[in-house]
């Protein structure tokens, strides 16, 4: 059941290691729920007979399923940055899903306008009254009304806390625990 949350997927790694976590959080940015992977270790010939789709697969079946399967908290809205994830997210959890990013655009008009851009699917979205506005990409085949609703989720969590915030408390909780379990 979705409820007044949002939701942070991470995956990083690199071609030795992938490792991702999930953090559902209320509106004022808050934890409700946490959850993490093991770091995945490809043996030499798991990446040859995957070859460059290894990470990928690795990414969406065995990190991305993991961390949604482990959650508790179910959020209204699923936020990424990589968007090797963004469609597999929004399959998988069937909750809105989008893959939001600092812009270096002016402001828009204000909080809660969308602007479109020359790419498909990629939107600005003014979330706060100052500042600039969010990049925000969207997966294949989002209807017009629930870019709407996204926008008016971010812009109702932008009152009250940063937005892209929980990605930096993401990366760190993995850093510390690849850390601290050495």
């Amino acid at each position: 059941m979705a409820n007044n949350a949002l939701g942070y997927m991470l995956i990083d790694g690199t071609e030795t290691q992938i490792r991702g976590a999930a953090l559902i959080t209320d509106m004022k940015g808050f934890p409700l729920d946490f959850v993490r992977t093991d770091p995945l270790r490809p043996d030499q010939l798991s990446r040859i007979l995957y070859g460059d789709a290894f990470g990928q697969y690795a990414k969406e079946k065995l990190i991305l399923e993991s961390l949604l399967d482990a959650v508790e908290t179910d959020p209204q809205l699923w936020l990424c940055n990589d968007a090797d994830i963004l469609d597999p997210l929004r399959e998988k959890s069937r909750a809105k899903t989008v893959l939001a990013e600092e812009s270096s655009h002016v402001p828009l008009d204000a909080a809660g306008h969308i602007e479109t851009t020359a790419d498909p699917g990629v939107f600005l979205i003014q979330a706060t009254p100052n500042g600039a506005p969010l990049r925000a990409e969207f997966p294949a085949g989002i209807r017009p009304d629930e870019i709407q609703q996204t926008a008016a989720i971010l812009t109702e969590s932008a009152a009250t806390m940063d937005i892209l915030e929980p990605f930096a408390r993401l990366g760190k909780a993995l850093s510390f625990l690849a850390t601290s379990s050495r």
